[in-house]
């Protein structure tokens, strides 16, 4: 296994802004949420860096389970490891008879495991089955996306996930080429990209069949839709002075977040009232002002973390009976 998959993401910015939840002390430990485990290296941080903490950590990933299970098995009970989608934590507290939690982080986009095993088809830089999936116990490969979708949905697809300007042309392409075989491996896949685009679109945003992958991989695991219902969900989850942290790693990933939090921080009064009340106030704080780059360093050692926005804010109201 090589080391670079266990650098995690701006890991000590996302324990600085998680951590005057977690060092509260109360009459219960404070309860921490990874809802995206992966190779286990921001849970594991969060329970060395908080020793009174209490981490509930999920992913649809069992082979991620399964190798972090074994990293985390010091902590013995403070560790609870669920087989679950970000989306399901509602149910996943509640199964666990947790009201609220104090912290929630997210690192969205695909673990550096599934990158880097070759048989699971997320990395495009070498040949694989096309999969994609991140739980392979359900739903439809990448594969079956490209052979079976009608081309007008593969455009959409294209161009709301991947922001391909050439999904057209792509498509085209892939609809011609699957009447004569199926398509199976990314291989085929990257090279008709290659061949079906202009010169020009070549020469820019690195491999040119970047982001035809990452469309395919959020329409496969339904990413956009799940993180569409799971961040409200987790704010709903945070106990008054409980924080979140997000990072996210393209442009639609981290406009949804920066749109449910800034909700959050707004008033939602109507416009004129002399006095706001009390059930017009912000529910949040944001506590990054926009979204937090990695630094240059950071990048230089760990590449994965380039695209990298980081985006927190803290509870300071209930809801509204």
């Amino acid at each position: 296994m090589s080391q670079t998959r266990h650098v995690p993401v701006m890991l000590q910015r996302c324990l600085d802004l998680l951590a005057p939840a977690l060092e509260a002390t109360g009459p219960r430990p404070p309860v921490v949420v990874d809802c995206t485990l992966g190779l286990g290296g921001h849970s594991e941080a969060l329970l060395s860096a908080f020793p009174e903490a209490r981490l509930i950590a999920l992913d649809r990933d069992k082979e991620a389970l399964r190798l972090s299970g074994e990293r985390l098995a010091a902590y013995g009970d403070r560790a609870t490891l669920v087989h679950a989608v970000y989306d399901e934590l509602p149910e996943v507290l509640d199964r666990l008879g947790i009201p609220k939690v104090q912290g929630v982080l997210f690192d969205l986009g695909v673990s550096s495991m599934q990158l880097d095993e070759a048989d699971r088809g997320f990395a495009y830089a070498q040949d694989a089955p096309l999969d994609m999936r991140m739980d392979q116990t359900t739903g439809i490969g990448a594969a079956e996306v490209l052979n079976t979708y009608p081309p007008g949905e593969l455009v959409r697809i294209l161009r709301a996930y991947g922001e391909e300007k050439q999904a057209k042309r792509i498509v085209s392409a892939v609809v011609r080429e699957r009447e004569k075989e199926p398509f199976s491996n990314s291989a085929r896949l990257v090279e008709l990209i290659r061949d079906s685009l202009p010169q020009a679109a070549k020469r820019t945003g690195g491999n040119p069949a970047k982001r035809t992958f990452q469309a395919l991989r959020i329409e496969v695991n339904g990413e956009l839709t799940v993180l569409e219902r799971a961040i409200p969900a987790a704010v709903r989850s945070l106990a008054v002075g409980g924080r979140i942290a997000v990072l996210s790693y393209h442009s639609l990933e981290d406009r949804l977040v920066k749109q449910v939090l800034a909700a959050g921080a707004a008033n939602t009064a109507p416009p004129g009232l002399p006095v706001v009340p009390e059930r017009y106030q912000p529910r949040l704080k944001l506590l990054t002002r926009g979204a937090e780059l990695p630094t240059e360093e950071e990048v230089a050692e760990n590449r994965r973390a380039a695209p990298a926005r980081l985006r927190g804010a803290e509870r300071i109201r209930e809801d509204e009976r």
